[in-house]
Parts: C-alpha cells; structure tokens; sequence
C-alpha cells in the first residue's frame, strides 16, 4: 500500500477509484444537463414514488427513544415556547441529510468508504474509532427504547404476577431483540421491503401522535406563532436557564451521527441499478437521482419535525396546562392515563415501541456501513445485531436505570458528532471527489453554520451536564 503524506488531510484518489470524476466529466456533465433540458426530461410521477424510501429511513433517527424524552419535558414545562428549535433543527437536518445523500449518489461510494479512500490513514483510523463509538451509544439508547415501550405495555401484568422491574425490561429487551431480527431479515426480500417496514414504523409513530392532538385540541394559533417566532421562558433567571438548556438539548442533539454515515449507503442500491448505461445517460440518471433523493428528503424530515412537533403541542396541552412537569417517557405514560385516559397512554407506549424497533434496527444497519467502509470487510448485519444486544442487556440485568443510560448516551453523541460532519463537508466541497456535483459557496457557508451552531450547542449542552444544571 503506498504511503500516504502525514500533513494532508486529504490525499489523492487512487487510480482503480469507482466513479471517476476529474475535469472532462465536468464537462460532460455541463453537455448531459443541456441534452436533458432539450430532451425535456422531467419529473414522472411513477419514478419520484420508486426513489421515496432511503430519507424514511434515516429520518427515523429524529424520532427516536431520546427526542421523546427531550420534546416532552420541553412542552411540558414550557408549553409551545420551544416549537421554534424544531424548526431550524428541521432546516440544519435537511442540508446534512441531502448532502450525505447526495455524496453516495455522486460516488457511487458511502461516507465512509470515502474516508477510507480520501483521507490519510491515521486520520480514517481516527475517525472509525469515533463512529463505531457513535453506533453502539446509539443502538444501546434505541435497543433500551424499545425495551421500554414494550415493558410499558406489558410490564404491569408482569410485574402483578410477581416479576421483577429488572427481570420484566430483561424480558422486554429479548422479545425486542427477536423482533429486530425479524425486521432485519425482511432486507432479503429486496432492499425496498425493508423500507417499506420502517415507513409503516414511522406512519405508525405519526398516526399515534395524530390520536394524541385528536384528544388534546391544542391552540392552533399560538403553536404556529411559537414555531415562528423564537421565544424563551420568562419570569425568572431558574425558567430562562432551563428553557435555553432545554433548547440546547433538542436542537443540538438532532443531527445523529449514525445517519449521516447510513444515508449516503441507503441510496446505493438505486444507483446500482443504473450502471448498465453509457457514461452520458449515467451522469443523467445522477442528475435525476439528486432531485429525486432530496424530494424525499424534504417529504421524510418534515415528516419527522411535524411528529416532534406534535410530541411538544401534546406535552403542552395535557401536562404544562395541569401543572405537571414531566422528564421521562415513562412518567408520561402514567400521567397520560389519569389526564386523557387509558387509551391515550397506550398509543403513546405503542408509539414509543415503534420508535424503539425502528431506530434499532436503523442503528444496527448504521454499525454494519461504518464497520464495512472504514475497514474494506465484508461484515454480516446479523452478527453486527448480536454484538450490539450484549451491551442492552448487561445495563438491564444489572439493574440499571435505561433512561440513565438513555441521557448519557445523548453525551457520547455529542462528543462524536463533528466526526461526521466536518468529513461529510470536506468531501461535499472538493471537486477532486465531487467534480460538478461539488457544493456551491452558498452551500458550503451553510453547511459550516450548521456545524458550527450544532457543536457549540452541543458543547454548551455537555458543560450544562458536566455542572451538573
């Protein structure tokens, strides 16, 4: 293996590179867009319905066990107030996303197979180290998720029948672990019925919450008023600090580390699909891909800022208006029964439980890219999932507090963030690995605000945590 210069960042592609893209395919792609124009190619319904599917997926990632905890402590203690971190969180998702999309798609390569290719080796190394521990903090809070809205909904038989917390969520952490095996396997059916699994997941989550603002009748006006305009709490120097770190934990814990690695891998299969072209109808067919992947980027993050916007209004209207402040999934499932009655509790343990299944199995399908890209192996997904159960089910068997394990897992994600964004950026902008797909200056200067805002969120948040506010 040749060796690679110790002071560059970046070096250059090898020469046996997939998808080469220097200055002539630059040009290609500039006399391929003209083609297109005057072919009037253009938008058809039946092919924008086939490309829908990769941006579900990964949105399942900002819905997951964690955001449930964060949105409903915020609506609870400060009604609609904080609607508007939602909002930039949405707008911040939406750039990383596509961008890491949209690096798959251009080089036929996943985020971290690039950064095997593109950077030096002690730096891939040192960037491996940090995702794989991103993936396992992630897969622990998930898989812990799912254990706990299926203990919600089971747990207190269980427990009437003379069972133990412990032994009930070590119960509930096997039966979720069957159940994510299932799912997983449903991939060998084809790629899209896996997809298709985790959109019924997602669907599930947002009609539950549906139900929820059925019950709750919110305050239309005064929610999209709190979207808009950003607002804090006021009356005391106590509410201020704790509506900012409230604010600090949902809009700089949003962009999850792990889904920036599996996005630009979940579009391969479609790009796959198109290699039995000429160059010019494949530099076209890229083209058409990138439009089509970013509507549905655009349809699945909004999905997901509507369902943890419905998560806040429906903390807002059921806890904040009675006084009752509430910090943890499972103290809401019990407030919610006496305040909107039991079936009201259970839709929310049974959206809790699709949320836990689903970012499970999304954190599994994360852990497998990372481990395959940074280190060129082939690395089976079901073994992937039996590694990452032995952590779970150590925390529950030795009778910790999941939702301990729950916030600090949010920490380690904090600190392992920028080691997915700042590559991601760096590859997004270069023309030696983009060519002409490579980001505009407008791009590029949004991209590191976004950065920029989330790691000193995400540092202000660790320095709260560290003092113990």
């Amino acid at each position: 293996m040749p060796s690679r210069p110790p002071t560059r960042l970046l070096h250059s592609p090898p020469a046996e590179a997939g998808l080469a893209l220097d200055a002539a395919t630059a040009e290609e792609i500039a006399g391929a867009s003209t083609l297109a124009a005057a072919r009037g190619m253009g938008f058809q319904r039946s092919q924008v319905w086939r490309y829908f599917g990769p941006a579900f997926v990964a949105s399942v990632a900002y819905i997951d066990p964690g955001n449930f905890a964060t949105n409903i402590e915020g609506g609870s203690r400060f009604g609609y107030r904080l609607l508007w971190v939602l909002l930039w969180s949405n707008a911040m998702a939406i750039l990383i996303q596509y961008l890491s999309a949209k690096l798959g798609i251009v080089t036929g390569q996943t985020l971290p197979q690039a950064c095997r290719r593109y950077f030096t080796r002690p730096v891939a190394i040192g960037l491996w180290v940090a995702a794989e521990v991103s993936a396992v903090a992630t897969d622990l809070a998930e898989f812990l998720g799912a254990a706990l809205g299926l203990y919600l909904l089971v747990g207190p038989a269980m427990l009437a029948h003379g069972w133990t917390r412990t032994g009930t969520l070590l119960a509930a952490a096997l039966v979720a672990a069957v159940a994510v095996f299932v799912i997983l396997a449903v991939d060998l059916a084809g790629y899209q019925w896996l997809e298709r699994a985790i959109m019924l997941f997602v669907g599930a989550i947002g009609l539950c919450y549906g139900f929820e603002i059925f019950l709750v009748h919110p305050a239309w006006r005064l929610a999209a008023y709190s979207a808009l305009v950003p607002t804090l709490a006021t009356g005391s120097a106590a509410a201020l600090h704790q509506s900012i770190y409230l604010a600090v934990g949902m809009l700089g814990a949003t962009v999850m580390p792990h889904v920036i690695y599996l996005h630009s891998a979940l579009v391969q299969p479609r790009l796959r699909e198109q290699q039995d072209v000429s160059p010019s109808q494949g530099i076209l067919r890229r083209q058409q891909h990138l439009r089509f992947e970013l509507m549905d980027v655009f349809a699945a993050m909004n999905g997901a800022w509507l369902i943890n916007s419905a998560m806040i209004v429906m903390a807002a209207v059921a806890f904040a208006h009675h006084g009752a402040v509430v910090t943890d999934v499972e103290q809401a499932y019990r407030t919610l029964g006496p305040l909107l009655g039991p079936a009201a509790a259970t839709v929310f343990a049974v959206a809790l439980l699709c949320s836990g299944l689903s970012s499970s199995t999304v954190g599994v399908m994360a852990g497998q890219v990372i481990i395959e890209g940074f280190l060129n192996i082939r690395f089976p997904i079901f073994l992937r999932r039996l590694i990452t159960i032995v952590p779970a089910i150590v925390v529950l068997a030795l009778g910790l507090d999941p939702l301990r394990i729950l916030i600090l897992s949010q920490v380690v994600l904090s600190f392992t963030l920028p080691f997915a964004l700042v590559p991601l950026l760096l590859l997004t902008s270069r023309r030696s690995v983009m060519a002409g797909f490579a980001s505009t200056p407008r791009t590029r200067a949004a991209g590191w605000a976004t950065v920029a805002v989330i790691v000193a969120l995400n540092g202000v948040l660790l320095v709260q945590l560290a003092l113990g506010s």
